[in-house]
């Protein structure tokens, strides 16, 4: 049998080293933007509330910052999420989205949904999408991004299926 070495960990130990930074803690310029494209399938990944968290910190940074949910990423946007009733969390982080989204939207962030994806693909009315997003056609996709070109802005952009 293998000798286990070390002691047994407890809550609140650091198992790493949380303070050691290697990059330079970059602030927003006056003026720069940041645009996030997210085509993703909510609660089918972290992929989803990664970029958002990651959003929400790129917004902190002082950046004007815009995510944009196409395909099933439109989903996120969704106001008619919970179980039994809106709003009820049937299982803890079923509403991380909404309160991702929420936060960012409280803190100054853009959030746009495409209507084609919510409409045709998942029968998703722009009444049904959260207050504060804006609905916007399929042709505004490439748009934002051509417009986050021109505007030297940070973007990212993640796909997943």
């Amino acid at each position: 049998m293998a000798q286990i070495v070390g002691e047994r960990v407890k809550i609140g130990d650091a198992i790493v080293d949380y303070e050691d930074k290697v990059f330079e803690d970059i602030q927003a310029e006056p003026g720069e933007q940041a645009w996030i494209m997210m085509h993703t399938v909510p609660f089918e990944g972290s992929v989803g509330l990664v970029n958002m968290l990651t959003a929400t910190r790129i917004r902190r940074k002082g950046f004007d910052t815009h995510l944009v949910l196409y395909g099933p990423g439109s989903l996120m946007a969704a106001a008619t999420r919970g179980y039994p009733r809106v709003g009820d969390e049937a299982f803890p982080g079923e509403q991380q989205y909404n309160k991702q989204l929420r936060t960012f939207m409280d803190e100054g962030g853009h959030v746009y949904a495409c209507r084609f994806s919510a409409a045709a693909l998942y029968g998703m009315r722009e009444i049904d999408m959260m207050e504060g997003v804006r609905p916007i056609n399929p042709l505004d996709v490439l748009d934002a991004v051509l417009t986050a070109r021109r505007a030297g802005a940070l973007l990212m952009q993640t796909w997943t299926v």
